[in-house]
């Protein structure tokens, strides 16, 4: 079946350009190199062996970025290597980017997804529920294109896909990846995203947003394209020291599978491991911090919050998924080490069935928690 997205979303894209004239490029190259290297501790609950020997300490991941620009064209990436239980290494984002002026610009490549708040919606070294399902810094293939006003802000973009690492004829999505996308039989192609936000105030800074996503899901057995999208209102505020941020998403996926397949179900990928997720959900989070400036030898800050998400299933007969992170972010030079304690109720990552506590659940589950202390020197 032919998809009309591809035609419409690149029309659209690129009608929304070529207004705007270039920032003067600069005689000479730049570049700066930067990385982190991370340690991490964590206890968790569900694993008596672990909690046995007082819980485990170790790797994490260590990258490398990279930012160069000449004549007026430049180069943002970010390789990361975690673990090869974590996927190994993994090119988080790389795009290449050019200014028109002061508030607008053109990104191409492995760049984020305008979706939500960004960067994050999240303070804590988890993120909040939505990155589990794609939803949160998410980076895809594709072209974007900024204008940053400074009180109205939108995006435009056109994703030919997600990250593509295997180029076969009828080849899987790999799940050595760090932004999560839709995997197993099915691919996203196609996908177009728009996002306006109205910014105002002074000493409370507010955001208002709203953005939306509309794709396609090509299935390799069926050959056959379905469709997939989300719908965000999101709002952050700072106020002094304090910074709220809250959204509420539609999302749905509507997959073309074999007559055997359940399309109640999709499955997603990321670190090195699939899981099942509910193809059509609500998602609402909330989450809020509070910083708290000290003079304690080389650490200058504490901020304090509190991130909480709800995953509304649309099928009756799902149980729903919960997640609570309450910890500190301490700050001592290029030093940042989060200290969390991360609850879950039919969470992957959180206790249960790795497999499909996203999609189905499990309607006797319990709250299940891990205690973690991430420690990160950023250079």
């Amino acid at each position: 079946m032919k998809n009309p997205l591809q035609n419409f979303w690149l029309l659209l894209f690129l009608g929304s350009m070529f207004t705007v004239l270039p920032l003067q490029a600069q005689d000479s190259p730049e570049v700066d190199i930067g990385g982190a290297l991370r340690f991490n501790y964590n206890l968790s609950s569900w694993k008596p062996e672990q909690k046995n020997r007082g819980g485990d300490f170790g790797y994490d991941m260590f990258r490398i970025n990279a930012v160069a620009a000449y004549q007026g064209i430049y180069v943002n990436a970010e390789f990361r290597h975690y673990s090869e239980a974590f996927g190994g290494g993994m090119l988080k984002q790389g795009w290449f980017g050019y200014k028109f002026n002061e508030t607008e610009e053109l990104q191409v490549g492995l760049t984020q997804v305008p979706f939500g708040i960004q960067q994050y919606n999240s303070h804590n070294w988890f993120f909040n529920l939505g990155y589990y399902m794609g939803l949160e810094d998410d980076h895809d293939m594709g072209i974007k294109y900024m204008n940053l006003g400074e009180k109205w802000e939108y995006q435009i973009a056109y994703f030919k896909n997600a990250e593509e690492l295997r180029f076969g004829d009828a080849s899987a999505v790999s799940a050595s990846r760090y932004s999560y996308d839709v995997a197993g039989n099915n691919k996203e192609v196609h996908q177009g995203n728009v996002k306006l936000m109205y910014k105002w105030g002074d000493s409370l800074q507010s955001r208002l947003g709203t953005s939306a996503q509309y794709g396609g899901l090509y299935n390799i057995n069926t050959k056959e394209t379905g469709d997939h999208y989300g719908l965000a209102l999101h709002y952050e505020a700072v106020y002094k020291l304090w910074n709220l941020k809250t959204e509420a998403m539609i999302v749905a996926h509507n997959p073309e599978n074999e007559e055997d397949a359940s399309e109640e179900i999709i499955t997603m990928a990321a670190y090195g491991a699939p899981y099942e997720v509910a193809a059509d959900f609500n998602l609402y989070t909330l989450a809020i911090a509070r910083n708290v400036p000290v003079n304690w030898g080389p650490v200058s800050n504490l901020q304090f919050y509190n991130d909480f998400g709800y995953m509304q299933k649309k099928e009756n007969s799902f149980e729903d998924s919960f997640m609570n992170v309450t910890g500190v972010l301490v700050t001592a030079g290029n030093l940042y080490t989060y200290i969390d304690y991360a609850a879950g109720y039919n969470h992957s990552w959180l206790g249960g069935n790795f497999v499909d506590d996203f999609a189905a659940g499990n309607p006797n589950a319990k709250w299940e928690a891990r205690f973690n202390i991430n420690f990160g020197y950023y250079f």
